[in-house]
């Protein structure tokens, strides 16, 4: 708003004019600098000014250096403890000032300015603490802005983790340090309530000199004033601030205290986000421990390996599924392994995927018969309440001599494709039923022996009915996946996957596709140099 300039008035020097008890002070002052008159209020303003006398001394520096210059515009200035803005008046040889009182109006915008520059930094502060979902650099963040904005160092001290206080302290324009406190917080006042979510422990009440060691940053010197204030999680407390000013600074005003408890607020929200999510992330790591594909191993002189790729790229498990079991003390000294099509997708499939593997671990003493293993599945699921169904292939492997025995059983799943030292494929003979929609089932296994590089690969139906190619619509289809494998003999199993994910992935590109999963099941060639106890990868030799 443009400043007021109000009109010339009829001056008149002897104080007849009406002007003299204006509650405005103004000056009249000649171009020598000499005043020539002065009202009232302007007279208590500036006691030692008079008229005829000059203006240099007598009135405020700022004023008298105005008038010296080129008085066109409006100045501004403090006498005593009031600001004034000066409005010039030129008339004849003399120019009147009428200075308007701007303190209240300054104040304000002052207030105004610090309000709109609190809101500006919590803002910033809110995006800031809120951009990682790390509970330490979450601290950091905290204990950052604190020092840079609040006082002089922070200490953001977390809840005990066992005997210690996780604890991150800042002091200004240095870098967050990390610690943990094995302390007892109730060494400062009101730091054990802070931490307990009570209400902030005015500054008042806290005594500098009563701030243990362990509060101080190295260095730091004297304690002028503390604050201590608690940061308010969701529904439990996320920890507390701790606030430092040096001895030589003013202590924190009632205002300020305030806004620290304001900046708390967020920050404590922030700090209680990372930690909800830092637990929900270490319980979905454990829950989905049991849900990924595990890593193979070579069982009993056996090349094992595995592919899996979910429908959802963004997602890590689904309904397919495959598990080698090492062998059950019995009669048929035999890893199982096993490859599985759950009906659906994303996280309702593979919960029931993981239900399956359960029981088909606890199903293993019975491994040695297929169809009894798979009649008890038939009867767990069939009690199933959302009516979902599975396709299952069996395979029971050994090592006889060079060659690998295999017991092929599939239960309504894509029959096995064996790849042959020549590049022959064929199919294994093995039918069955659905698992989980008849009361009773039928299936069928096959005997199959695997010589020197030769594999036997267990797939589910995502890799032929990948849809891709040129046009797009095009299904990759069983023939494309047996000439894929017809490459593949003699190829070590982990090789074998590989390429048949790979090349399955390329014809799809980034079009839709099903769950899919490849197992291979291999018999080495030439000698079989086994890790320690016969797991591990191992190496071959031709």
């Amino acid at each position: 708003m443009a400043d007021p300039a109000p009109a010339a008035p009829a001056v008149a020097l002897d104080g007849t004019g009406g002007w003299a008890a204006a509650p405005v002070p103004a000056v009249v002052i000649d171009r020598s600098g000499v005043v020539r008159a002065l009202n009232d209020a302007a007279h208590l303003l500036f006691p030692a000014a008079e008229a005829g006398r000059p203006a240099a001394g007598a009135v405020a520096a700022w004023l008298a250096a105005a008038h010296d210059g080129e008085p066109a515009e409006v100045v501004r200035g403090e006498a005593g403890e009031r600001a004034f803005a000066a409005h010039p008046v030129p008339h004849g040889e003399a120019v009147t000032w009428w200075l308007v009182d701007e303190t209240d109006a300054r104040s304000a915008r002052e207030a105004l300015a610090r309000e709109r520059e609190r809101t500006t930094f919590l803002s910033d502060a809110s995006a800031a603490l809120l951009g990682s979902l790390n509970l330490d650099l979450c601290m950091e963040v905290a204990a950052r802005l604190a020092a840079q904005h609040l006082a002089d160092a922070a200490l953001v001290v977390a809840p005990a983790t066992g005997t210690s206080f996780p604890a991150v302290s800042c002091v200004r324009g240095g870098e967050p340090s990390r610690a943990q406190l094995a302390a007892d917080p109730d060494e400062l006042p009101g730091l054990g309530e802070a931490l307990q979510g009570f209400p902030p422990v005015p500054s008042r009440w806290i005594a500098p000199d009563a701030a243990p060691p362990w509060v101080l940053p190295a260095g730091f010197g004297p304690v002028g004033s503390i604050v201590v204030t608690p940061l308010p999680g969701h529904g439990v407390p996320a920890g507390a601030l701790v606030l430092l000013r040096r001895g030589d600074r003013a202590s924190f005003t009632g205002q300020e205290e305030l806004f620290a408890g304001l900046f708390a607020a967020r920050a404590g929200a922030a700090m209680s986000a990372a930690r909800v999510f830092a637990l929900q992330a270490s319980i979905t790591d454990t829950l989905m421990r049991e849900l990924l594909p595990p890593p193979l191993e070579q069982l009993g002189g056996v090349e094992f390996a595995g592919r899996y790729r979910p429908a959802r790229d963004g997602e890590r498990i689904g309904g397919d599924f495959y598990d080698v079991h090492p062998a059950v003390t019995g009669e048929r000294d035999e890893a199982l392994a096993v490859l599985g099509d759950v009906c659906g997708k994303g996280l309702d499939a593979a919960v029931l995927t993981g239900k399956i593997r359960t029981t088909l671990r606890a199903l293993l003493p019975v491994a040695a018969d297929h169809h009894r293993l798979l009649e008890l599945l038939n009867r767990t699921l069939g009690g199933n309440a959302d009516a979902r169904y599975v396709t299952l292939v069996l395979a029971s492997a050994r090592r006889e001599g060079a060659t690998v025995r295999l017991r092929l059983t599939c239960a309504g799943h894509p029959p096995p494709l064996i790849v042959r030292a020549d590049g022959r494929v064929e199919e294994a003979d093995s039918r069955g039923s659905l698992i989980g929609v008849l009361p009773e089932i039928e299936s069928r296994s096959a005997e199959v022996t695997l010589h020197p590089g030769e594999t036997c690969l267990l797939y589910t139906d995502g890799i032929v009915e990948a849809r891709g190619g040129p046009l797009r619509d095009a299904m990759f289809g069983e023939e494309r996946l047996q000439q894929a494998l017809a490459e593949c003999a003699n190829m070590p199993a982990d090789a074998v996957v590989e390429r048949v994910q790979m090349l399955a992935s390329q014809w799809i590109g980034r079009g839709t596709h099903d769950d899919m999963a490849v197992l291979a099941i291999t018999a080495p060639r030439g000698h079989h140099l086994a890790a320690v106890g016969g797991h591990g990868r191992g190496r071959y030799t031709a």
